[in-house]
Order: C-alpha cells, then sequence, then structure tokens
C-alpha cells in the first residue's frame, strides 16, 4: 500500500477511461494540490482538434514536476516521462478495457468534444492493449517496470477506491 508521504508526486498512468483524473483528484485532495491532467498539456485550448507542440508539451511536464508536490495524470507516455525521475510514487490503473470503454461512454462528451471524436476516443480505448506507441498498455507496463520507486498495480474501480480509502485513513496531519 502506498503512503500520503510516498503520494507528495504522484504519477497516474492508465487507459482513456479507466478511473485516472477520479484517482487523480482524490490523491490531490489529501496532498493539498490541484491534479495536473495531461489532456490539458498534450492538447491546446478548445477540445481535442489540435495537439501542442510536443516540446513544449515536454517543457510544461518539466516545469510542473520540478515542484514540491503533485499529481499529475494521463495517458500519455512520452510526456510522463518527463516527471518520473522527480515522481515519488506511480500509480498504473491496468483496467479492463471494456470497463474503461463503458466508464467513458457515462461520462459522455467532454471539452468540447463532438459525437464523431467521442466515438474516435471510444475506438482507441478499444485499441489499449493492442498499440504500439507510448500511449498503451506495453508502454505503461514498461514504465511501470522500470521505475524503482514506490507503486501500485491496481486492476478495477473497487481497488481505486480501496486503495485511496486507506491511503485516507492512514494520512497524519
Amino acid at each position: 500500500m502506498l503512503t500520503v508521504a510516498d503520494l507528495s508526486r504522484t504519477v497516474i498512468v492508465g487507459n482513456g477511461g479507466s478511473g485516472k483524473s477520479w484517482l487523480a483528484e482524490r490523491v490531490a485532495d489529501l496532498i493539498d494540490v490541484q491534479a495536473i491532467d495531461l489532456d490539458m498539456i498534450h492538447w491546446l485550448p478548445g477540445g481535442y482538434n489540435a495537439k501542442r507542440d510536443p516540446e513544449e508539451a515536454r517543457d510544461a511536464v518539466r516545469k510542473l514536476a520540478a515542484a514540491d508536490r503533485w499529481v499529475i495524470e494521463g495517458v500519455y507516455g512520452w510526456l510522463v516521462q518527463e516527471a518520473l525521475p522527480r515522481a515519488t510514487a506511480l500509480v498504473h490503473l491496468d483496467i479492463p478495457d471494456e470497463e474503461c470503454v463503458e466508464n467513458a461512454q457515462a461520462r459522455g462528451l467532454r471539452r468540447g468534444g463532438d459525437e464523431a471524436s467521442h466515438a474516435a476516443l471510444i475506438a482507441w480505448i478499444r485499441e489499449y492493449r493492442v498499440r504500439q506507441n507510448a500511449n498503451s498498455h506495453v508502454a505503461h507496463a514498461k514504465l511501470f517496470d522500470a521505475f524503482s520507486g514506490p507503486k501500485i498495480r491496481l486492476e478495477s474501480r473497487a481497488d481505486l477506491a480501496a486503495q485511496i480509502g486507506a491511503a485516507a485513513a492512514n494520512k497524519v496531519g
């Protein structure tokens, strides 16, 4: 189990719809910071139509990761790599793909998205375990395996709730 002390600089990775944002918000509440969603760094304002310059996005993550405390969550392994050298904990949400699809469908459209972009997101979520890029299950598993600090792999929504409940119960001060 991760302790609140372990969570001072936490990275959370996983598929779309896995609960990254939900967990990040709860961890951020525990350590009294705002959660950082890598979607807000990867995409330019206004939706999911235009990507930020990759080097600009990497620089933004490095600057955020220089802080004393933070929670960074996202699917973008290539951005997560910028924060991992300063991370005190890594959480891999290894939730079944169909559960992720159901979660994404239940939350509906987000951040100015339309039906077409939502359908593309659902298709992308379904491809998580077959993709072979930095935003895939295999890439997240490699990040997890290589991380030498405290880490945990959670495989269900119940695991998420139990882990955050245990950390909150053990919070000191």
